[in-house]
């Protein structure tokens, strides 16, 4: 072995360490003596160990500490798919309508609803996922088995219904919204047109390619955040203090307007989407038969707790920036009342500027092409698992013809709503009352499924979840008792 060989050596090693030849050396030293071939040999490959040891050692560095964060932020990223898909889908553009209507109406006031539905939101999500993910099944498919089917086709019905108004309400908004950037394009072709690519998506692309644009759409919501930036003098100090300082009026007009947002969180379509999507990636990965999907390894679980928890906070991150936004511009210039989503857009153009109007409009159209598919969809795997239909996005039209019936049917509700003369603001609030019915019904069936250890073997809520699981079931029977009064 040559110098610079043995001086390449001693480098790896830190200034307090010695060489493999410094310690070969001393051995030989202290030993008194040197002997023949063999003994050199004998040394020589105890030398050739220790550096392939060290160069082991020094590889292992180098993977833990070198890893670019573009490369860990890629790896992150690719571990994400349907929690951060659902919790996007909830900002859909009648979800913005009642953010917007939140910050003009009452300022800053209710801006700690964000962080006070960001954990409620994500437990429920969870126990969505764990269901899907552990038995195998969507969530209509789990209570068809453990309940009465009675219950069973009231709430897909229900489903169905509130998902299509809320698809009509959600068209509309998307059409007015590009009118808003493109004056000239007539309402009937934006919105006909907005149907056929959400059909299109769902039926026609596999569900590898599907699932990767939805996660990429979900990326538009971003833009409600950056609008907070681009708007002069954001009273950022004010926005905080808000967030952690609960403030109430108690007026029957705020109550309403809370259940709603209650409402909009902590969605049925959530619930069947979430469940069903994770079993979706299973059959994706080739885990075709029930038994198969069955098997869930504790990973599974982790990256699934990631996911769900990413996505449920990125939705909360996007409704405290509309609400803080619109409390920021409309409400301190006197605008209390907001219609629709499209009306915030309209609004914020000459209070915050054409950018701000600009990206608000943008995020309405962007989280309506989510958020369409995502409520057509969950109302499919709601009817479908309720009358035993084959189900899934993974399935050819052919295969799954009436997954895809169930699909094309709720999207046609929601494109003649918008040609009969329905207020999309009315179909809403329809959706709304038919969300208050059901929502309380499907988070108790929810809780009872991910408590019972038989179904979820050693996934079963422990008992502190148990406990904020009924918590949740019981502040949801509020906000929808309060709901449905509110009407009457």
């Amino acid at each position: 072995m040559n110098k610079d060989d043995n001086q390449n050596t001693e480098k790896s090693f830190s200034l307090n360490q010695e060489s493999p030849f410094q310690k070969a050396e001393g051995i030989l030293k202290d030993s008194g003596k040197f002997v023949g071939d063999t003994t050199k040999e004998a040394i020589k490959k105890t030398i050739e160990v220790e550096k392939g040891g060290v160069k082991i050692a020094e590889n292992a560095v180098y993977k833990v500490s070198e890893v670019p964060p573009l490369r860990q932020a890629k790896h992150f990223w690719q571990g994400l798919g349907p929690g951060l898909t659902t919790g996007a889908a909830d900002d859909d553009p009648s979800g913005v309508g009642t953010y917007s209507q939140t910050g003009a109406q009452y300022g800053f006031q209710l801006l700690w609803l964000a962080p006070l539905t960001f954990p409620l939101m994500a437990i429920i999500q969870e126990m969505c996922a764990r269901i899907g993910l552990v038995t195998g099944r969507g969530l209509a498919a789990n209570i068809k088995k453990h309940f009465s089917k009675k219950v069973l086709y009231v709430v897909a019905i229900l489903v169905l219904l509130a998902n299509s108004f809320n698809i009509g309400a959600d068209l509309g908004a998307m059409a007015k919204s590009t009118q808003l950037l493109f004056p000239g394009m007539p309402f009937w072709l934006l919105v006909v047109g907005f149907v056929v690519i959400s059909l299109f998506l769902q039926i026609f692309v596999s569900y590898q390619k599907y699932a990767r644009y939805l996660k990429y759409l979900a990326l538009i919501l971003l833009v409600y955040i950056f609008s907070a930036f681009v708007i002069k003098g954001f009273p950022w100090v004010e926005v905080l203090k808000s967030t952690f300082t609960p403030s109430l009026t108690f007026s029957k007009e705020q109550i309403i307007l809370i259940c709603g947002i209650l409402g909009t969180t902590i969605s049925p379509y959530l619930f069947f989407w979430e469940t069903s999507q994770e079993v979706e990636e299973k059959v994706s990965s080739g885990r075709t038969t029930i038994a198969s999907r069955q098997e869930v390894q504790k990973k599974e679980i982790r990256k699934m707790r990631i996911d769900v928890w990413t996505g449920m906070l990125f939705s909360n991150l996007v409704m405290f920036f509309i609400v803080a936004v619109c409390a920021a511009t409309l409400f301190k210039s006197g605008i209390h009342n907001i219609g629709t989503a499209s009306d915030a857009a309209m609004a914020l153009k000459p209070l915050a500027g054409h950018y701000a109007f600009l990206l608000f409009a943008l995020g309405i159209i962007g989280t309506g092409l989510l958020a369409i598919p995502i409520l057509a969809g969950s109302a499919s795997y709601a009817v479908s698992e309720s009358f035993g239909w084959k189900e899934g996005l993974y399935l050819r039209f052919r295969q799954g013809i009436y997954f895809y019936g169930v699909i094309i049917f709720s999207m046609l509700i929601g494109l003649v709503m918008n040609f009969v003369g329905i207020n999309p603001i009315k179909a809403l609030i329809y959706a709304a009352v038919a969300n208050g019915l059901v929502a309380p019904l499907i988070l108790v069936l929810i809780v009872i499924i991910a408590n019972n250890e038989k179904i979820m073997n050693s996934h079963h809520n422990s008992p502190t979840l148990k406990f904020i699981g009924w918590a949740i079931v019981g502040l949801m029977i509020v906000a929808g008792a309060a709901t449905l009064i509110s009407f009457f």
